[in-house]
Formats: structure tokens, sequence, C-alpha cells
């Protein structure tokens, strides 16, 4: 994100001599992007950023994925991966479920109690949308406090750590890139800048205000858990390091690169008189996918205009619907409410329940909540997506066509689906 940010004590001019009051040298860190060619920040630590004193294999968490064979759209209850209790004891991060996957991206879902312990990305950026719930997210930049329609944007290789504050469960819905996630490029000025016709801007933003020292006094060793590629399931593995002090021991950093946070809230949608492609709900991208989301709205306003999409096959990618809130009676029979996924998979054409074109007509508003995944490669189903697929979606079509209710049905349930 190229918006400069200056938090903390940092020097006058960069690459020069930094000392604490007893005159303690502090060790700079560069941590950039594509090498030394793009965003950046440096931040300074007061103790070595890469002493370890131990290493050792972390198990990750299962990351096998099978293929979506036969060709079939799919409905998947995130919310029975965790059901009862069993969420007191998991945490963000080692708690996931790999739902959907693919070469480019990730999706897990968690259902969480407990702090995680010190995680680094080292494959690429991660988009975290929390579902309900709050926490603190303590990063080496600061911390970020967040919570229900949070978009949590951690760049690859953040050390940080979940930590729910509530009494509620902290629901977060985990994309993971092998790259970096940033607003579209055509939101940017050619500096960085979020332009007039962006949905939001970087007032929307919020960045960690202070460094996080609360621990830099920490005696004795700490161990920081890094998933990066390796000889486990689709080339991904797991390390722990064991390092000799507390990382959170910035005093001060500045630069283009950090962790922020949108809030789902904040995103003004764009509208017409006629349908909108999904692109207009767009609110960030990575390398081979865009993440869009569906929010209340205003709708079409065209005389003859007709509400909901029109039936489309997406011959180029994969589209994942995430549905967090709202109304969703245009999926009524098709089992689809608030904690589910649908999966349509490139080449199947879909759209609307039966009766909802019709339905739609005259609707003046969506009351809807939802955040899309589509993918350029084929997703395919990882463990907690086998497990939570309710296997008669791909039927749905047919058994709606007489069992939906005409005088309740006011909404579409997503711009895309």
């Amino acid at each position: 994100m190229a918006h400069y940010q200056r938090i903390g004590d940092v020097p006058p001019k960069r690459h020069t001599q930094h000392r604490a009051e007893d005159g303690t040298l502090y060790f700079e860190e560069l941590m950039g992007e594509e090498g030394f060619s793009s965003d950046s920040s440096l931040l300074y630590h007061r103790h070595l950023p890469s002493a370890v004193v131990e290493a050792r294999a972390w198990d990750l968490p299962d990351q096998a994925t099978t293929p979506n064979h036969p060709l079939v759209p799919r409905h998947l209850t995130l919310h029975d991966l965790f059901p009862g209790d069993d969420w007191t004891s998991v945490d963000a991060v080692t708690g996931r479920r790999l739902v959907l996957g693919n070469g480019d991206v990730r999706i897990s879902y968690a259902v969480c109690g407990a702090p995680s312990p010190l995680y680094r990305n080292g494959i690429g950026d991660e988009c975290v949308y929390v579902e309900s719930g709050t926490a603190l997210v303590e990063t080496v930049f600061g911390a970020l406090e967040v919570g229900q329609g949070d978009y949590v944007i951690l760049p690859r290789a953040t050390t940080h750590r979940w930590v729910p504050t509530g009494r509620d469960p902290l629901r977060v819905y985990a994309i993971e890139a092998n790259s970096h996630i940033t607003p579209p490029k055509r939101y940017l000025s050619r500096f960085g800048q979020l332009l007039e016709h962006a949905p939001y801007c970087e007032r929307d933003l919020r960045t960690p205000s202070a460094p996080l020292l609360a621990d830099a006094g920490t005696e004795g060793p700490v161990e920081v858990f890094i998933k990066h590629r390796g000889p486990g399931a689709n080339g991904l593995a797991g390390t722990v390091h064991v390092v000799p002090q507390h990382p959170f021991d910035v005093v001060g950093w500045d630069g283009c690169l950090y962790p922020y946070v949108f809030n789902i809230a904040d995103f003004e949608p764009i509208t017409g008189r006629v349908h909108q492609p999904p692109p207009v709900h767009q609110v960030f991208e990575g390398h081979n996918f865009v993440i869009c989301n569906f929010v209340p709205r205003k709708v079409d306003y065209h005389p003859l205009s007709i509400p909901v999409p029109y039936y489309h096959s997406n011959v180029d990618s994969d589209e994942v619907m995430f549905y967090v809130g709202g109304d969703y009676e245009a999926r009524k029979g098709s089992g689809i409410g608030p904690g589910s996924i649908s999966l349509h998979p490139g080449g199947h054409a879909h759209g609307p329940q039966p009766g909802a074109y019709e339905r739609s007509i005259g609707v003046e508003s969506f009351d809807e909540l939802a955040v899309m995944v589509d993918t350029f490669r084929p997703l395919e189903l990882g463990e907690g997506g086998l497990a939570c697929d309710d296997g008669v979606y791909v039927t749905s079509w047919v058994r709606n066509d007489t069992s939906t209710d005409a005088s309740t049905d006011t909404s579409n349930g997503g711009g895309a689906s």
C-alpha cells in the first residue's frame, strides 16, 4: 500500500546511526517487496532481527486438496466445521481448516477462542475477513483492533499474532495468497494514490498508531511459526524458529509497506440503471485472483431493469461467494444462508434460483453482505471444504422450481451468483 506512514522513533536520515538514549545502537531492517524494487518499510529493532537459537519442523494443518471432479457447483456450510464449544481452544493460525485452494490462493476458515502463536507467512500476503467477534492483531509494526466486517491485510513475512478479545467466538475467513494483495490497479494513480472513482480511500484505512513494545523485555526464547515453501502437501511446509528476544521490539518504522484494516461498511457501492457486473464490487486483487464484496445498496433503476444478475458462465474463473449477512430469500430452497460458501466453477452457467429473476422486478434495494473470490485457475477442495459440502447444491435450480415463495422474496443474495 503506497501510502507513507511514520510511526515511533526513526532517525532523520535512513541507513544512518540510530541510537537509544544510553548510546545503544538500534538495528535497521528493510522489509521490502520485489527485492529492492517496490514498496518497503524500514524498522528499527532493539535486538538483532535475524537471531535464531533453534529451529524445528511445524506440521501444518492439512493442506492437501482434491480436484472438483466431476465438475459441479457446491454449497459449503462453514459454520458446521466448528460445532458446539470446539472453538474455545482453537486459534486463528494453527486452527485454520483449508476449504478451497489452488496454486495462487488458499481459502481457510476458523472459529477461535484462544490466542495464536507468533506467526509469519513467508509465501504471500494474507487478507483475513472477520465474520464476527473481536480481536487484537499484534504485529511487529504495532497493534490493530479488529472486529466484525474488517478486512485485515498482512504483508508477506509480517510477524504477528491474533488475540481474541471478546466472549463471543472470533470467526475468520482467511485468504492466503502466493503473491501480494493490493487495491485494484484501476483504482490507483501511477503514484499509488486511490483515485476519485475508487469505492474507498486512504481515510477509510486503519493502520498501527504506535510501536508495540509491551513484550520487548520478555526474557528467554520465543517461538515464531513460519509457513513457507517446502516438501509438504501442495509444496507447503512449516518451521518454528526459536528467537532469543521477543520480535515486537521495534521502536519506530516508516515506509509504504505495513498491515492495515479496511471495514466492509466503508465500501461505497457503484450502481447503474441496469445490472452492473462483478468488477464494480472489487475491493482487492492478487496474482490470478480478485476479491469483491457485495454490500447493502440501491439497485438498477432502468424502468425495465431486472435487478438480480443475469445467468452467466465464468469460462475463465471459479467464483466463490461467502455469505456473511443480510437477506438471502432469493436462495430459498438451496440451503444457502450466513456462513455458507457457494462455489460456481468455470464453465458452469449459474445465477439466481428459479423464480427470483421475475420476483426481483421492481425491487429498489438489496440488503446483503458477501465476500467473493474469483480465481483464474480452477479451485480444488481442502479437507474443510470436503467436510462441509452439502452434496445436493448441484440440483438446487431444479428442486427450487416449484418451492419458492414469491410473496417473501425481495432480494437476490449476491450480485454475481
